[in-house]
């Protein structure tokens, strides 16, 4: 299993990968040139994805504005942590607000609203 990341830095790798994808998709649509439509229809499907990178950077870009800023007891950096379970954005530690949560295992389900009520419940 490959290891988790900061949700705010997959986040942006995620946008900046539909940056390539729409850059690959409308290369392909050279290579019909003889045919307008379809070169034309792969030159709207790369803006549509590149406008999709635009909208998710905007979003990622407004909720981290939003993302409490801790420093890490590891790194001694700051970061920034969206939920309730994150890590480090520089050394990757797990990190956590929910003093509930201190010294348990690091899970990501501990992010979703069903997890909540079940580590409240123990």
């Amino acid at each position: 299993m490959k290891p988790y990341k900061n949700k705010i830095n997959r986040i942006r790798s995620f946008a900046l990968s539909l940056i390539f994808l729409g850059v690959v998709i409308m290369y392909l649509g050279i290579f019909f040139r003889n045919n307008e439509i379809i070169m034309l229809i792969f030159m709207v499907l790369g803006m549509i994805s590149i406008l999709g990178s635009v909208v998710v950077y905007a979003w990622i870009g407004t909720l981290s504005t939003r993302a409490v800023q801790i420093k890490c007891p590891n790194c001694g950096r700051h970061t920034k942590m969206l939920g309730r379970v994150d890590m480090c954005g520089h050394c990757r530690e797990p990190l956590t607000m929910d003093p509930s949560l201190e010294g348990k295992e690091f899970d990501v389900a501990y992010n979703r609203p069903s997890a909540k009520k079940d580590s409240t419940k123990k």
